[in-house]
């Protein structure tokens, strides 16, 4: 058989389970076993919550890495490339070393049954497991106690923050949320909550399991003023630990404040300067991404988001509060159609002077006509695209310099931006090269 490439073996993983989603950790662990695939790396922290999983997983690893540790992460979803889901030490997987790594997860299923995300988890696991990290960092995909990366074993366990998404298959109450979350927990290994309310069955698993409970608001906390934040934790003894006058930092201080918590707790040195250059390191693209870009001789700002839940859209309106453009916000939105529209709008529609809605490329992309009634029955100015690009063109014609272009909600959404950009970087380089 001729080597597949990794644009073929990304085609075929679609095709090879029935379900997109299918909740259940026996499948991965009948094929992890066969495998040979054990702890991926001398410490595993697990990163689960409704919003917050991928900046808090990049704090993390950048602090380790301050301290020429190498580390591996995992992510999901990808924007433009499903590389991006597996990098060591901030470098992506090369298209050959997944598919080296999906051939051996292919060899290894017989004849089980995996979906794309515990092929793609597995494969992960497997370069890992060979490339001799000191840690490795993983991003729970859906929930945390059925989602394949709860096969391994958490050394740490961090629980960002826990609202309601994804109903359909963690329930419709940030209690049955709470719960799933929690089954990333390991007994007498350190647990971590982002969330000041967490829900009654996380503190409860936590009690069950006797790991050692570190909370937000008691345990560790952050306060941030118009100029800089400070930080608060305990480390492992119960002594307390405290940084002041940190700058301030574009992607969430609370992400950051947990994991500074469980950076603490590792017993690692700890070194203010080095921390804080580690924290002002950390980028996470597409979210809260400040980019810059020429437009028809005009220099335009842009704001990149993937928030497409109304936990997340709070957030983002508060951020956005607390740092007005100049001139006016415009916003470029396209949400898909599994996700709580009215939510997300009702928290920012006071934000934006002028909407865009656009169509995603996505099968689930909710209707543009449904978007639009649900700003224009709330009287905010609306228009309606045909595809994020043309939506995103026609801000671009009425922004100005002092404007923000405030482009958010869908993964697909943020992707379709992105290779926007990208193309016309491009195109103004062949035209410098032509001129």
């Amino acid at each position: 058989m001729t080597q597949r490439t990794l644009g073929e073996w990304l085609a075929y993983l679609e095709q090879l389970h029935p379900s997109a989603i299918d909740m259940g950790l026996e499948r991965s662990q009948q094929v992890a076993s066969r495998m040979g695939l054990g702890k991926p790396a001398p410490r595993v922290i697990t990163v689960t919550g409704t919003n917050g999983k991928g900046s808090t997983c990049a704090f993390v690893a950048s602090l380790l890495r301050a301290q020429g540790l190498k580390v591996g992460v995992y992510n999901s979803p990808h924007l433009l490339r499903y590389n991006e889901r597996v990098q060591v030490n901030g470098v992506e997987a090369t298209d050959a070393e997944l598919c080296e790594a999906f051939a051996a997860v292919e060899a290894g299923r017989g004849d089980t049954s995996l979906t794309y995300f515990e092929m793609g988890t597995l494969a992960a696991f497997w370069l890992f497991q060979r490339s001799g990290l000191d840690a490795v960092v993983l991003e729970v995909g859906l929930g945390g106690r059925l989602d394949t990366v709860n096969v391994v074993d958490a050394d740490m366990a961090l629980v960002t923050s826990i609202g309601v998404d994804h109903a359909d298959y963690l329930g419709d109450t940030r209690e049955s949320v709470a719960f799933e979350k929690a089954g990333i927990f390991r007994r007498g290994s350190p647990a971590l909550c982002g969330d000041l309310n967490p829900p009654q069955p996380l503190l409860d698993k936590a009690r069950e399991l006797n790991c050692p409970f570190f909370l937000r608001g008691r345990d560790f906390d952050l306060g941030i003023t118009e100029h800089n934040w400070q930080w608060r934790g305990i480390d492992a003894q119960g002594r307390a630990v405290e940084l002041h006058d940190l700058p301030l930092l574009d992607l969430p201080m609370e992400n950051a404040a947990l994991a500074l918590q469980a950076y603490l707790l590792l017993g690692l040195p700890w070194v203010d300067t080095q921390i804080i250059q580690a924290l002002q390191a950390t980028r996470v693209v597409g979210r809260l991404d400040r980019r810059q870009f020429d437009w028809q001789g005009k220099r335009l700002n842009l704001l990149l988001d993937v928030g497409h839940n109304p936990h997340a859209a709070e957030y983002l309106a508060r951020r956005l509060a607390s740092r007005p453009p100049a001139g006016k916000r415009l916003a470029v939105f396209g949400l898909l159609a599994d996700k709580d529209l009215d939510g997300v709008v009702d928290e920012l529609s006071a934000s934006v002077e002028h909407w865009a809605v656009a169509p995603l490329d996505s099968p689930r992309a909710r209707p543009v006509s449904e978007m639009y009634e649900s700003l224009h029955r709330r009287g905010a100015s609306v228009t309606s695209y045909g595809s994020v690009a043309a939506a995103l063109e026609g801000q671009c014609a009425l922004a100005t310099g002092d404007d923000e272009i405030l482009l958010f909600g869908s993964f697909y959404c943020v992707a379709e931006a992105l290779d926007w950009l990208a193309r016309r970087s491009t195109e103004e380089a062949a035209d410098g090269i032509a001129g």
